[in-house]
C-alpha cells in the first residue's frame, strides 16, 4: 500500500482534493440557492435535489469546460511553439523526445500495444490526448449549455417571459459571457507560469528547472 501511495501520490492527492472541493462547491451552493429560493417565495431543495439542478450543473461544467479547454490547448501548443528559457516548454535548437516518430522505434513487450500494433491504431494513439480533452471539452461545453438554458429559463418563467431551448440559449451573451471569462483566465495562468518558469524556480518541482539552472535554458 505504501508503494502504490508514493507511485501514485500526485494522481491521488488531486482527486482527494478535487472530491473535497467538489463537495463543499455543492454545499455551499446548495445554501445559496436555497437562501435565493425562500427570498422569492420558493419552496427549498434537498442537498441531493439541488445538485440536479439546472444551477448547479451549469456551475460545476461551466468551470470543467474552460479547465479541460485549457490543458487541451497547452497540449497542442508545446506541440509545436517554443519559449526560450521556459520549463514547459521543449528544448530549442535539438529534437525532443517528444517529436520522435514512434514507427522507427525500438519495439518491446513494455513498448503500449498501439504503437506495437501500428497502423490506424497508432495514428488515434499518438493524438490521444489532445483528443481526450478534446472530447471532454464538449461534453462540459453541452452540459454547461443545458444546465445553463434550465436556469435562464426558470428566470425568464419569473420574470413572465418564454422560455429558452438550449440552442436558443447557446445564442444568448449570457452563455459567452460566461464561458469567455473561465476562458481568459484559463490561460493568463498558462502564459504566467510559461513566463514565469524562465526566471522563477520551485526547488523540487517537475514544473520548474532546476534552481541553479541558467536563464536560458530551454525545458525541465
Amino acid at each position: 500500500m505504501k508503494r502504490f501511495l508514493k507511485n501514485n501520490g500526485l494522481l491521488l492527492a488531486n482527486l482527494a482534493l478535487f472530491l473535497v472541493f467538489l463537495s463543499a462547491m455543492a454545499v455551499s451552493g446548495w445554501h445559496q440557492y436555497n437562501e435565493e429560493q425562500v427570498a422569492h417565495g420558493q419552496a427549498v431543495e434537498s442537498l441531493w435535489g439541488y445538485v440536479g439542478t439546472g444551477a448547479f450543473i451549469e456551475a460545476v461544467f461551466e468551470n470543467w469546460e474552460s479547465e479541460f479547454l485549457q490543458v487541451g490547448m497547452y497540449v497542442v501548443l508545446t506541440a509545436y511553439l517554443y519559449q526560450r528559457g521556459s520549463s514547459e516548454s521543449k528544448p530549442l535548437g535539438k529534437e525532443a523526445k517528444q517529436d520522435q516518430d514512434p514507427r522507427t522505434a525500438e519495439v518491446n513487450p513494455d513498448t503500449p500495444w498501439p504503437v506495437r500494433r501500428g497502423g490506424w491504431v497508432l495514428a488515434v494513439y499518438e493524438h490521444s490526448l489532445s483528443t481526450l480533452f478534446l472530447v471532454l471539452f464538449t461534453l462540459s461545453f453541452i452540459l454547461h449549455a443545458i444546465g445553463g438554458a434550465e436556469t435562464y429559463s426558470e428566470e425568464q418563467t419569473a420574470h413572465g417571459q418564454p422560455a429558452v431551448t438550449v440552442w436558443e440559449y447557446l445564442g444568448t451573451s449570457r452563455f459567452w459571457f460566461e464561458s469567455f471569462q473561465n476562458w481568459q483566465s484559463e490561460f493568463l495562468a498558462v502564459g504566467v507560469i510559461v513566463g514565469a518558469s524562465v526566471f522563477l524556480r520551485e526547488r523540487r518541482s517537475a514544473e520548474s528547472k532546476p534552481v541553479a539552472e541558467p536563464h536560458y535554458f530551454t525545458g525541465a
